[in-house]
């Protein structure tokens, strides 16, 4: 009922324009327990008694009010609604409960993979050179440096044809390794980065419309399956590259149809496809470059780097521009052998992640 005469009074003094004293703790505690809205914009201010013990609420002053012992001073002024965002908030916040939590096994290696979305369709309409375009090679490898330089977790990087994986370290907690935010970062950034740097890779060619790529998250626990995932992508690398260096001859050099070139090879191995390159086409498959054979691979790297600093020396205690050697971490393009030990055997900061 005490509440009850409080908005009671409330309105009157909305409708004359007067003002009233209304003890602060009273209506204190009644707008904590319910969701009041007041036809009219009130000033107010609480104020608290002098005793230790008072359990008054702090000053709360909107505009110019009258300071009171334990009363509060209202005046009404235009039209106006008590906030009830907070309350809206926690009334609609249950939705939260329907998201997905997806955080990925502690302890394992987190590969995700990208690969171009009707990229068959993307390379036609572009004009990309068959059967290797190395254009559109380097244009994969910067967007992927891109994703790297920004992602410091990521120990190690594969890419060939349309496609790249990116390794994080076993003890990432990067976005909480939440799978969902890893992949969808690691997606974004690469396919803007594609876009970002087209032109520097394709100045006679404009973009004709926004490429795609869509993206997985596998998990590996040992090092063993991390290498022989690794191993598996350049064997595909290998025997996709072979496949068409040996289709577009037919095609290009033979004059094929694309249907009598897949029939051609259709049941060929390894060895009858070198042998048709070799003995029609002059083409030794050994002597292909080794980016489009082997894939990419992208390692950190100390390297030095001499730059510009102004600074002062023992000998010179004048500060004056100088050249510095420093020592900086860098990504770096290999394409080389994965598959076998050596690689591994020179690269033993990869699996060890206490190098980073």
């Amino acid at each position: 009922m005490k509440s009850v005469r409080i908005l009671q009074n409330l309105s009157a003094v909305i409708s004359s324009h007067t003002s009233i004293n209304i003890p602060a703790t009273t209506l204190f505690l009644h707008l904590r327990t319910k969701s009041t809205c007041l036809p009219a914009r009130a000033i107010c201010s609480f104020t608290q008694r002098t005793n230790e013990n008072s359990s008054y609420p702090a000053a709360i002053q909107r505009g110019k009010t009258k300071r009171q012992t334990g009363c509060l001073r209202l005046r009404a002024l235009k039209p106006f609604s008590f906030s009830t965002s907070a309350m809206a908030k926690s009334k609609f916040e249950y939705v939260r409960q329907f998201e997905t939590q997806d955080p990925c096994l502690p302890n394992t290696w987190i590969v995700i993979r990208l690969d171009g979305r009707n990229f068959h369709r993307f390379s036609t309409d572009h004009g990309f050179t068959k059967p290797n375009d190395e254009r559109a090679l380097h244009l994969m490898t910067r967007a992927a440096e891109t994703v790297m330089n920004d992602f410091r977790d990521i120990v190690i990087s594969y890419g060939q044809s349309d496609e790249f994986s990116f390794v994080l370290k076993k003890s990432t907690m990067l976005y909480s390794r939440r799978a969902s935010k890893l992949m969808t970062h690691i997606v974004s950034q690469f396919s803007s980065s594609y876009v970002f740097h087209w032109a520097q890779h394709f100045p006679d060619q404009p973009l004709q419309y926004p490429p795609g790529f869509d993206g997985r998250v596998i998990l590996y626990p040992s090092n063993k399956n991390l290498r022989d995932y690794l191993s598996w992508r350049q064997a595909d690398c290998h025997i996709n590259n072979l496949y068409n260096t040996c289709f577009w001859a037919l095609v290009q050099q033979g004059g094929m149809t694309n249907t009598q070139a897949e029939e051609r090879i259709r049941h060929t191995f390894s060895a009858d496809k070198n042998e048709i390159l070799f003995s029609e086409f002059g083409i030794n498959y050994n002597n292909e470059p080794e980016m489009y054979k082997k894939g990419t691979v992208l390692v950190w790297k100390k390297v030095e780097e001499t730059v510009t600093r102004t600074c002062r020396t023992a000998e010179d205690p004048v500060e004056r521009p100088r050249e510095v050697t420093k020592l900086r971490k860098k990504v770096v393009p290999l394409h080389t052998d994965i598959i076998g030990d050596v690689f591994w055997e020179e690269h033993p900061d990869i699996l060890e992640e206490e190098c980073f």
